[in-house]
């Protein structure tokens, strides 16, 4: 750990994308406390308030009102606690999937093996969001919907990602003297084999962090995705579209909370994998 932390920690973008991201955690956990309002509740009072620094602007709304009055920070802040379990809910279920798929392929061959990839090549086929959206207008919009098509659009990534770390595993000495001493094929799978084939999971995983966050804001913003008045981000961009040119303030810190958003989990990624690749950090 020493080691890592040193590699991870001469990095500074990737040091900027661990503190960003610790920052959206704290914010999203305590949403509750940290936001001055409820993100649902309306203020007939104070329809496109202009943020504070604005003439017209007030302490009582930092960052301004939408076209209904709501608080923009307080939907901000409850959207990053959103954003964030749709993150993890993708990527746990892609992972988990994904590592199954890819050491049943491994270990199978044959014909299971042709099955499965083939079955992942016809996913990567399809342009991600567009699939995203097939599947979306399929299983009907909402939430849940948005985040199982996410998750089908970015398997791929991870199976074939296990199958190819599993197959170069196998090759070794160490996985063929566990199985003449008799381990059985799940031992080997998950307690022998797929230990070692952590480090880049650990960096998809993260790359994909951004994406899933990417693509849910995306659907959302069509529509397909989390509905009003539910506090999203993509959701929240699509509400504003039509007040871009009166009131930037709608449209902008949505936009920019997903820039930000994104850009810590890349750098954060992009650190991990300089840490823990072995090649990248001589």
């Amino acid at each position: 750990m020493r080691d890592f932390w040193r590699s991870f920690s001469q990095n500074r973008g990737a040091v900027l994308g661990l503190l960003l991201m610790v920052g959206l955690i704290i914010l999203a956990v305590t949403a509750d406390i940290a936001a001055p309002f409820s993100p649902i509740e309306q203020y007939r009072d104070a329809f496109l308030a202009p943020p504070v620094w604005m003439e017209g602007g007030s302490f009582r709304y930092v960052l301004g009102t939408d076209d209904v009055g709501r608080d923009i920070l307080s939907r901000l802040i409850f959207g990053a606690r959103l954003s964030l379990m749709i993150g993890f809910m993708v990527v746990a279920l892609a992972l988990s999937v994904g590592t199954t798929l890819g050491l049943a392929a491994a270990f199978a061959g044959g014909i299971v093996d042709i099955v499965i990839m083939r079955l992942m090549d016809v996913i990567l086929v399809f342009p991600s969001l567009l699939l995203a959206i097939v599947i979306v207008a399929i299983l009907g919009p909402g939430l849940f919907n948005a985040m199982l098509a996410v998750s089908v659009v970015i398997l791929p990534s991870y199976t074939r990602l296990v199958r190819a770390s599993a197959l170069s595993e196998l090759a070794r000495d160490y996985v063929k003297a566990t199985r003449s001493a008799g381990a059985g094929t799940l031992r080997l799978m998950f307690a022998v084999v797929l230990p070692n084939c952590l480090a880049p999971l650990i960096v998809q995983a993260s790359l994909g962090f951004s994406n899933a966050i990417l693509d849910a804001a995306a659907l959302g913003f069509l529509g397909l995705g989390a509905q009003p008045p539910t506090p999203e981000w993509g959701t929240m961009l699509a509400g504003a579209l039509q007040y871009y040119q009166r009131a930037w303030w709608v449209l902008a810190f949505p936009g920019l909370s997903i820039l930000i958003t994104v850009l810590a989990f890349n750098l954060f990624g992009d650190g991990l994998r300089d840490a823990l690749d072995p090649k990248l950090k001589r």
